[in-house]
């Protein structure tokens, strides 16, 4: 008597003839004359070892990934081939190798996708007379030699200093444009700048400093201020007489001069 499991399916020889494909449960074989292999079903996760491969453009990367696997056709596996385990490892290596070496590096680092399911399309090609089914294949790291990582890395930075450049000069043509269009209502309304030095005052005394700040605008305001009055005090000087052309004589030690006398 024998117990095949609910996750295994038993090959029942006689003589050295498959006669059936048992399935879970308790199978009764003849002592001498029958043997029962067992072949479970589950899925098997298969790691597959680093591969040294040189991509299309001539890059020496170190791949490795994982595959999984299940057994579909308990007969096949037994009868078709020896051990289903060691096959599949040796044939995923070498399609691991053939399949990336076709890729240039960029494409082996963005393009994993693409390459999973084609190493899978591969595979089940291959094992499909073996009874068996690669259900799934993921790359699980790829190792970069360390010059052309420091290759990368200066390409990395020359690249984001270009974006930060065309960032920063696409900024600045929107605040020229700005300015402008500030410009234009400014020169249109005079009383919009007065307005904008008076916010600029404010935000100057945030910090309660004791700077003093006079806005251009207003120092030449005060300089043509003292200007106008400087002129104004000149015009009343030039109109106003002396007093001795009014006929007034003057005053000589204090003593205003007699009536008739001659100063």
């Amino acid at each position: 008597m024998k117990v095949v499991k609910q996750y295994e399916q038993g090959v029942l020889f006689r003589l050295g003839k498959v006669i059936a494909v048992r399935q879970a449960g308790l199978t009764l074989i003849i002592p001498f004359v029958d043997v029962l292999n067992r072949v479970s079903l589950r899925i098997v996760t298969m790691p597959i070892q680093s591969q040294g491969i040189i991509t299309r453009d001539n890059v020496s990367v170190d791949v490795s990934a994982v595959a999984y696997y299940r057994v579909v056709d308990a007969q096949k596996s037994v009868v078709a081939i020896e051990n289903v385990g060691a096959a599949i490892n040796q044939i995923a290596q070498t399609t691991l190798r053939k399949v990336v070496g076709q890729h240039t590096l960029d494409e082996t680092l963005s393009e994993t996708d693409r390459i999973n399911i084609d190493i899978k399309t591969i595979l089940d090609v291959a094992t499909e007379d073996w009874g068996v089914e690669v259900t799934l294949v993921e790359l699980k790291d790829i190792q970069l030699p360390e010059s052309m990582k420091r290759a990368m890395a200066r390409q990395a930075e020359a690249e984001r200093e270009k974006r930060a450049k065309i960032i920063a000069a696409e900024g600045e043509a929107l605040a020229a444009d700005a300015l402008g269009s500030a410009a234009d209502i400014m020169m249109a309304h005079p009383l919009a700048l007065q307005l904008r030095n008076l916010q600029t005052l404010v935000e100057l005394g945030v910090d309660k400093n004791s700077t003093v700040v006079f806005p251009a605008p207003l120092m030449s305001t005060i300089g043509e201020l003292g200007t106008f009055l400087a002129r104004e005090n000149n015009a009343a000087s030039a109109v106003t007489p002396p007093s001795s052309a009014r006929g007034v004589a003057p005053v000589v030690n204090g003593t205003p001069p007699l009536a008739g006398s001659t100063p």
